[in-house]
């Protein structure tokens, strides 16, 4: 079948990214044709069908006041995404539209072009975000607490915590936003809704789509599983320096900062080879590395803020890292991180939030602890950094053993599945 995948990104930036070219490769691995729509960036991925691609929008970069004025203006309609989309549609003939990051850049006003109104093409959606649910997009409020006062479909709540970045405008244009969409009943027009974790099914269950949401968890690349063979460092616990490991963006939301300061607490308790690993960079990076300034020597020896990783370089240090620690303090939905983590065979520290818990079985792919709550965090760091080498061992396994059974394989024959059904009617 004609497959066409839509993000508002074509280039490797984050865990929605990485879902869609795995996803295009797996399609395509099992014969279908797949083509693109997205942004203009000139960091994208080569592709016939960039001839489409919408202009490229920043709506938080440093550009003049008339150029976010302009781009504001099309916040929630682009008729640049419609024509282009119609032209595309023309063009590809899709058995299956399957949209991702879609809000903003690209909007959902690509669900008005005429081609759509005579051919009937069914509308898939995987959830990266909580778009759907919260203006905002991570059910995090003004204040920094996870909220649920706009799951009904009523979004005053974002106007009331100035859920925006702290911004009373960029609040009101995120309310704005969310109620021309309801206006226009695009959600509507979703013929199926993939959550990839429980957490998520039951949170659009709660605000109101379950009839239209199933769950498939993400998945691993042949690709990726073979790299996570490569990288996985059987030996670990003998030969190498033991280290936990955050690698991701450096956001108030990822937690990092909780995950330092449990380290620091835990220091004391902790054999003296043991170190922190630190690697990405974001808003929060000057943060971090006050607080170990701060911390004294100690802390300024044991943890290492590596910077931004990627390639072999990320994936060595993933397969030589004792654990890697998924400290999110917002719903994280499913991290591709923690799937990396496990093909390499490096077991998790999870905070109990969002689809996190769906990748630690408690001691046999990793631990986890209660969310923000230092203390909790430090008593695990310690309790881990005690595991004798042949329970280590078995954690290996099983950590790779459940990313085994996370294949594309599975997955896009799942995806098939609900593709067919939709087709069908």
């Amino acid at each position: 079948m004609r497959v066409l995948l839509v993000n508002k990104f074509f280039y490797h930036k984050g865990g929605s990214e990485t879902y869609l070219f795995a996803l295009a490769e797996g399609l395509r691995a099992m014969g279908h044709e797949v083509a693109f729509f997205a942004m203009q960036h000139p960091q994208n991925e080569k592709t016939y069908w960039d001839k489409y691609f919408v202009s490229e929008k920043d709506y938080t970069g440093n550009i003049s006041v008339i150029r976010k004025v302009e781009e504001a203006a099309t916040l929630a309609y682009s008729p640049e995404a419609k024509r282009k989309f119609e032209s595309l549609l023309e063009e590809f003939c899709p058995d299956i539209i399957h949209l991702n990051l879609v809000h903003r850049q690209i909007t959902f006003s690509i669900l008005d072009a005429p081609y759509l109104k005579t051919h009937h093409v069914p509308v898939v959606y995987t959830a990266h975000d909580y778009s759907f649910l919260c203006p905002v997009y991570t059910m995090i409020n003004g204040r920094g607490e996870v909220c649920d006062d706009c799951i009904n479909g009523h979004y005053f709540g974002v106007l009331r915590n100035t859920c925006t970045k702290g911004s009373k405008v960029k609040s009101a244009l995120s309310f704005v936003e969310a109620e021309f969409i309801k206006y226009r009943h695009y959600y509507d027009r979703i013929d199926k809704i993939i959550a990839p974790s429980e957490f998520m099914k039951r949170k659009f269950c709660q605000g109101g789509y379950a009839e239209r949401t199933v769950m498939i968890q993400n998945f691993l690349t042949k690709k990726q599983l073979e790299i996570g063979r490569k990288v996985a460092n059987h030996r670990k616990f003998d030969s190498s320096e033991p280290y936990f490991l955050f690698f991701g963006r450096l956001s108030k939301e990822k937690g990092v900062l909780t995950l330092v300061s449990a380290f620091l607490e835990a220091i004391r308790r902790l054999p003296e080879n043991w170190t922190l690993h630190i690697v990405g960079d974001g808003p929060e990076r000057e943060a971090i590395e006050s607080v170990v300034r701060m911390s004294g020597s100690m802390a300024a020896q044991r943890i290492q803020l590596l910077g931004y990783k990627s390639g072999e370089d990320l994936q060595r240090e993933v397969g030589n890292a004792r654990f890697s620690v998924l400290c999110s303090e917002w719903n994280e939905n499913m991290p591709y991180s923690g799937l990396e983590s496990l093909a390499a065979g490096t077991p998790i520290i999870g905070s109990q939030m969002g689809g996190i818990p769906e990748l630690v079985k408690e001691g046999e792919t990793g631990f986890s602890y209660e969310v923000r709550n230092v203390a909790s965090l430090a008593s695990v760091i310690v309790d881990a950094s005690n595991i004798g080498s042949a329970a280590y061992v078995d954690m290996q396994k099983a950590c790779m053993r459940y990313a085994a059974n996370r294949s594309a394989e599975t997955y896009i024959a799942d995806l098939e599945k609900q593709y067919n059904q939709l087709i069908s009617k």
